[in-house]
């Protein structure tokens, strides 16, 4: 996910306050165009019959039906025509469903934008933004293109539409002369369209807009893709080709007879009509029409997206099937999973101390976990202490029934622990565990707390005497039945890789609860997976799990989708 930063004057990383003029807008949406991410218009009924129009069995039956009618036989020249309508109806409702999907990918975009343009904070239609624009996003608001992140504090962006990564992800701002100093610039410094800031105000500065974003390479590259002809379509297609051109063949031979032996030109090419009908193989497009129609059906009933009827032949000849891990084998929901406490508290008070130092309202997904996994509700909160990429802590300090002001940390484990008296012996005992989890695929948090002398409490962050309080270990469980899933793939002959933009320890971790490799998957970096690619398809047969991959690395090419076409 680095990306350059284009060597363009008006894409200043320095100044935080100056937007653009209305001659510079104009100058970048005559370079740029618009921040249109989706690139996608509504064809309408036009564009579906332009593409209907173009598969040779539509116009294969409207000809044999002609030629019906020109026989005066007007029953079979409807029938034919019958037909007609699951082919076209087929086409309709996978191009409604389609449309439907595409349209459902602007739920993720933002629709308006703050900026700041001639010094002055206005709101815009995000189509609207160029290239240098700067920008202003807060918390709960999508990011309106691919920005570089000025300023802001305690950062957190959901990219699970991107990376399929379903725990946030810090960002911050960059520093003074970061980016001249390194071609690519890191992830960790930019907010991508489509992904959604969670907890913080980020003022960026817009790089990249529409067909150059992350969010819409992926569109367009799902929504371009080539469709080839199935192999049944092209046998049929061949067969009915050569029926065609013998049947042809016979007809002209038969009228030149029975035109050379004296009956009429009319009556010629009448017996010639009457042997095409008879001849052409009209039966063999409509079974197959039918054909595709139920499988469509059958599919639809069971929740799935057809793009196209063809879909129905190709499911038959799947050997490998490459899943994504957030949303489809996973919940794509933080959950607390384990919690484990010190010897003088039990689960609930350890999930009591976390709960007083999360915040209901910071749109933090472990925050979330923590509050609907603890029973007890913190009491009035007199002051809290946000988590920052400096402190990498998170306090909160509140008043219990009894009156005694109550201060809670958690953040991360090494973080916690030098704030407690611990001796060695036991920071390295708590450290192994984080180490367990961790390597189990847990995101893990330590927590810690004390009690404050309102006397002596100055209103500032405690950060010494701290009791420790324990572990709590949170992961995004699996969805019910994909583990029954996988062993039918499994029996199927079918073999499964899932491809996710999580860390390998994690990945190795769902992967084998799933039963990937028999329990014991094996687990390659995208990098990798590409680099060897490009030599030989063949051995992802021993690869189980795809780790650390991006959108674009998640597009298999044409040739290593055929590796397993021999078997």
């Amino acid at each position: 996910m680095r990306r350059p930063v284009p060597t363009d004057p008006l894409i200043e990383l320095d100044d935080q306050q100056r937007g653009l003029s209305v001659d510079d807008v104009q100058a970048q949406r005559g370079r740029y165009g618009t921040n249109n991410l989706l690139g996608v218009t509504a064809g309408g009924g036009w564009e579906l019959l332009r593409e209907t129009l173009k598969d040779p069995m539509l116009w294969f039956l409207i000809g044999t039906s002609a030629l019906f009618a020109m026989i005066g036989d007007t029953r079979e020249a409807l029938i034919l025509l019958v037909a007609l309508i699951p082919l076209l109806g087929m086409d309709a409702f996978l191009h409604r469903r389609t449309q439907a999907s595409t349209e459902g990918l602007s739920g993720r975009l933002a629709t308006h934008a703050v900026v700041i343009r001639g010094g002055r904070l206005q709101t815009l239609l995000t189509a609207e933004l160029v290239p240098g624009d700067l920008v202003q996003v807060k918390a709960g608001d999508s990011f309106p293109a691919d920005a570089i992140v000025l300023s802001g504090e305690a950062l957190q962006v959901d990219e699970s539409a991107l990376t399929g990564e379903a725990y946030p992800v810090r960002k911050r701002a960059i520093g003074p002369g970061t980016a001249g100093s390194t071609p690519l610039l890191d992830d960790e410094y930019w907010g991508f369209a489509g992904t959604r800031l969670l907890t913080g105000t980020a003022r960026l500065r817009v790089v990249y807009t529409g067909a150059q974003t992350w969010y819409g390479q992926i569109v367009r590259s799902a929504l371009s893709g080539r469709h080839d002809r199935t192999p049944l379509q092209r046998a049929i297609s061949k067969l009915v080709g050569v029926l065609v051109v013998v049947a042809l063949l016979l007809c002209l031979m038969l009228a030149y007879v029975r035109w050379q032996q004296g009956h009429g030109l009319v009556d010629a090419l009448l017996s010639a009509v009457t042997l095409a009908v008879a001849a052409l193989p009209e039966e063999f497009p409509v079974v197959f029409t039918f054909f595709l129609g139920v499988g469509v059906f059958r599919l639809a009933r069971r929740q799935a997206l057809v793009r196209r009827a063809v879909v129905v032949e190709n499911i038959g000849r799947v050997t490998t099937i490459c899943s994504d891990k957030t949303g489809t084998i996973t919940e794509g929901r933080l959950t607390v999973a384990h919690c484990t406490a010190s010897a003088d508290l039990d689960e609930q008070q350890l999930l009591y101390i976390a709960a007083i130092a999360a915040r209901r309202e910071s749109g933090d997904p472990l925050d979330a976990a923590i509050l609907q996994a603890a029973t007890k509700a913190p009491q009035k909160r007199c002051a809290s202490f946000p988590f920052t990429e400096d402190r990498k802590r998170e306090t909160g300090i509140v008043r219990n029934a009894d009156g005694q002001l109550i201060a809670a940390s958690k953040g991360a484990p090494e973080t916690i622990l030098t704030l407690t008296a611990l001796d060695e012996a036991a920071r390295q005992k708590w450290l192994a565990a984080v180490d367990d989890f961790a390597t189990t695929g847990h995101k893990v948090i330590a927590c810690a707390w004390r009690e404050l002398e309102e006397s002596q409490w100055s209103g500032g962050e405690p950060d010494r005497d701290f009791c420790f309080a324990g572990l709590i270990a949170c992961e995004d469980p699996v969805r019910e039945g994909v583990g029954e899933a996988m062993r039918a793939c499994c029996e199927a002959g079918i073999k499964v890789i899932m491809v996710t933009g999580d860390h390998p320890a994690t990945a190795r971790a769902v992967g084998a609860e799933v039963g990937l490799g028999g329990g014991a998957p094996t687990v390659m970096l995208a990098d990798e997976v590409e680099r060897r690619l490009r030599e030989d398809a063949g051995f992802l047969q021993g690869v189980d799990v795809i780790a650390r991959a991006i959108p674009s690395q998640k597009l298999t090419d044409r040739k290593s989708t055929r590796l397993n076409s021999s078997h």
